[in-house]
């Protein structure tokens, strides 16, 4: 594709550039040759494009030598100039003579449905889906238009998927909450779950992560959320729209988050509480109680993150700090029996 193509394809402005460069990929910036686009999103990496050998850059100003597509967002630009030269293999379609669909079970028109997959009994799957080799809804489970499900997916009995969803390979949609009660012998009486798992409309959850289904009522993921491999999202739980949750992190039951809420990587939640819109979580956090709408927030126990940063700072100081108030107490104590020995 001719870099001028390209840019009229994304609606980027071209500069220093005819437009005829013949353009076969897209690649980060320290690996992009001559005929590949490279992108520039974040300012303190501007450095690096003097030493790029890429074929043209995606970038908010034009550069002063190298051809620029000028974009007000590189990075949302190049993931579209990526798909333009990228497309994941595509299913044939139809159902495969070695899947099982259950005869009272309805398939919308263009499907895919593997090898081995299966779809039981009552269940609805809308139009375009892809069901990949071993990839398994239960009965009574409704699915919408243009769904992906990777191998060794589950939809479990009921539930509810909505259109645009993709569940990459392993994903457990409505598997059993963890619920149980504790018996006068001391052993544990397992609790019926018997809510279900909602899954909105443009949704990705990554590889084998579990969203339970609700002991009653429902577990929801709100539209847009997408959620990375190995989290945990437990029963009744909700996940706000436009969620982003990294991987590792783990939502105990009934906890609640807004819209636009970011978990990083091994955040964790207690259960019965609400994170509220548009907060950040770090890292590694633990979070006991409600998070305050816009709140950025850090540590275990977690608290704000700019004090935290300034608490983190001062931990490898304490044994010095400690030593040195012993010694000063020490003074104190000799200066006061000196006093009254006056």
């Amino acid at each position: 594709m001719q870099l001028k193509q390209l840019a009229e394809s994304l609606g980027c402005e071209l500069h220093n550039s005819d437009g005829t460069l013949e353009i076969t990929g897209v690649s980060g910036m320290e690996q992009a040759g001559p005929s590949q686009l490279t992108f520039l999103a974040n300012p303190k990496y501007a450095h690096k494009v003097k030493d790029s050998k890429a074929g043209a850059i995606l970038i908010t100003q034009p550069h002063a030598t190298m051809p620029s597509l000028v974009s007000k967002n590189p990075y949302h630009d190049f993931a579209r100039a990526l798909a333009l030269f990228y497309q994941p293999p595509v299913p044939a379609r139809g159902i495969h003579p070695q899947a099982f669909v259950d005869p009272t079970a309805k398939v919308g028109e263009n499907a895919s449905i593997g090898p081995f997959a299966y779809v039981g009994p009552g269940v609805t799957i809308g139009r375009n889906a892809t069901l990949h080799p071993h990839a398994v809804v239960y009965s009574g489970a409704t699915i919408g238009d243009d769904f992906t499900g990777h191998s060794h997916t589950v939809v479990r009995e009921n539930c509810v998927v909505g259109n645009r969803v993709i569940l990459q390979n392993g994903v457990v949609i409505g598997g059993d909450g963890f619920g149980f009660a504790k018996t006068a012998e001391g052993t544990h009486f397992k609790i019926v779950q018997s809510g279900v798992t909602v899954i909105e409309d443009d949704v990705e959850i990554q590889s084998l992560t579990s969203i339970d289904r609700a002991t009653m009522g429902e577990t929801r993921v709100k539209r847009g959320a997408k959620i990375d491999s190995l989290v945990q999202v437990g029963h009744a739980c909700v996940v706000g729209e436009d969620n982003i949750i990294c991987a590792q992190t783990g939502l105990a039951g009934s906890s609640i988050l807004g819209k636009n809420v970011l978990l990083a990587g091994q955040v964790g939640i207690s259960g019965h509480l609400t994170i509220h819109d548009n907060s950040i979580i770090y890292a590694q956090s633990g979070i006991g109680g409600d998070v305050p709408a816009g709140s950025v927030m850090s540590g275990s126990p977690a608290f704000e993150a700019r004090e935290w940063l300034r608490a983190i700072t001062a931990f490898p100081k304490l044994p010095d700090l400690l030593k040195t108030m012993r010694q000063l107490e020490k003074r104190i104590q000799e200066l006061e029996k000196n006093k009254s020995d006056g």
